[in-house]
């Protein structure tokens, strides 16, 4: 696809017209390795709300022509779940020096032009501007390599983190929940967080 792409950011309130479409958004990415997540589109809503909720939250969108393609999320982690917020808690770590990163979606079609760095580049940008973050931060969910439903050409996006500066601390764990495309019940899932030091 060769169309002219937009980009849009957007904070705090503002994001609640934009729920619905990056619940589907995440419901549509999210099937597919490593997440494999059967979600619902109740869920997605209700989760996002918390966005909509804290006033320093952050919304980047990607247009393709007036649909949303993509999207990426941030907001202080002192806003964020208890389960994100307890890991780093238990390691002294004051979490309202932590801004964090909650998604990055993509419609495949899309991928491969450069909207990764975009979605980065715009929330550590917008965290520098908050100016009381110390680091940024994510975490992604941990899959076997011989998990049966990995695909062949499968390529972990580790090195293109590390590439951003962003280190895998292994002492800073989550457990999510949520139910694979090929389970009958929802399991929990071990989170494994991602940091980096937020130049000025």
């Amino acid at each position: 696809m060769n169309e002219a792409l937009r980009i849009e950011s957007l904070t705090g309130p503002a994001i609640r017209p934009y729920l619905d479409a990056v619940a589907r958004l995440r419901i549509a990415v999210f099937r597919d390795f490593p997440y494999l997540y059967d979600g619902s589109l109740d869920y997605e809503t209700d989760y996002l709300a918390a966005y909509s909720a804290c006033a320093e939250s952050l919304f980047v969108l990607v247009y393709a022509g007036s649909e949303i393609v993509g999207a990426s999320t941030g907001m202080p982690l002192a806003a964020e779940t208890a389960a994100l917020r307890q890991p780093f808690q238990a390691r002294g770590l004051a979490v309202e020096s932590v801004f964090y990163f909650g998604e990055s979606v993509l419609l495949r079609s899309y991928r491969g032009r450069g909207l990764g760095r975009r979605f980065f580049d715009a929330r550590e940008g917008y965290a520098r501007q908050l100016g009381r973050f110390t680091h940024t931060a994510f975490c992604a969910v941990e899959r076997p390599m011989d998990h049966p439903l990995r695909p062949a050409d499968h390529r972990p996006l580790d090195a293109f983190w590390a590439q951003r500066g962003y280190h895998r601390d292994r002492q800073l764990q989550a457990r999510m929940r949520w139910k694979d495309v090929d389970q009958a019940v929802a399991t929990d899932k071990t989170m494994i967080f991602w940091l980096r030091t937020l130049d000025a």
